[in-house]
C-alpha cells in the first residue's frame, strides 16, 4: 500500500474545497516576537485561496496584512476578498480542531489586514482569498507581526505576610518606645 504524505492530502483537500479556485499551501515556519514574518504569492489568473501555515510563540497580540504587488500595469494584479486567521492545534489542516479566529473581508480590495489579541503558542494558518485578474495572474506580499506578551503581574502577598509585617513593625515600635523610657 502506498503512503500519501500529509501535505499531498492537504493540497488535495484545498483543491476540492476551492473547486475551480487555484490554491497553494506554504509553511512559513516559526514567527518571532519583534521580527515580521513575510510571505507572498504568485497566483495564476482566476480565483485563488492560498494557505500559509506557521507557529506563534506565546504573545501579546499579532497582526496580519496582505497587499497587492501590481507589477507591469495590467500584467499582474490581485484583488482580495478575504484574509482569515485559523487556529490549528494539532497541525493537521482542515480537521475538527481547526477554529476560525478572525476574518477580514473587502471584496475588490487592494489590501487586507487584521489583528488578533494575545494568544497561546501553537500552530496557526492564514487563508488569503481573492482573484488574480492581471493578464499573467497576480502577485501579492504580506507580513505577520507578533508583539511580546505582557510581563506577569508581580505576586500578591498573602494576608499572613501582611500580618507578619504588622507584627514586626509593632515589635520595632515597642522596642523604640521602651528605649526612650529607659
Amino acid at each position: 500500500m502506498m503512503k500519501i504524505s500529509k501535505s499531498v492530502l492537504a493540497i488535495a483537500a484545498i483543491l476540492a474545497a476551492s473547486a475551480s479556485a487555484h490554491a497553494t499551501v506554504t509553511n512559513l515556519g516559526a514567527a518571532v516576537v519583534g521580527t515580521p514574518l513575510s510571505f507572498g504569492g504568485l497566483a495564476a489568473a482566476g480565483p485563488f485561496n492560498d494557505v500559509f501555515t506557521f507557529t506563534l510563540p506565546v504573545n501579546g497580540g499579532s497582526g496580519y496584512s496582505v497587499t497587492n504587488f501590481g507589477l507591469l500595469p495590467g500584467q499582474y494584479n490581485t484583488v482580495f476578498s478575504t484574509l482569515s486567521l485559523v487556529s490549528n492545534p494539532d497541525g493537521v489542516l482542515y480537521n475538527a480542531d481547526d477554529q476560525l479566529l478572525s476574518t477580514s473581508t473587502s471584496p475588490g480590495g487592494n489590501s487586507l489586514a487584521l489583528a488578533w489579541g494575545a494568544a497561546n503558542a501553537g500552530n496557526y494558518y492564514l487563508v488569503v482569498g481573492g482573484v488574480a485578474n492581471g493578464l499573467q495572474g497576480g502577485i501579492y506580499n504580506g507580513a505577520i507581526s507578533v508583539t511580546a506578551a505582557a510581563p506577569a503581574a508581580p505576586p500578591v502577598p498573602e494576608p499572613g505576610t501582611y500580618a507578619m509585617l504588622l507584627a514586626g513593625l509593632g515589635a520595632v515600635a515597642f522596642m523604640v518606645r521602651r528605649r526612650k523610657s529607659i
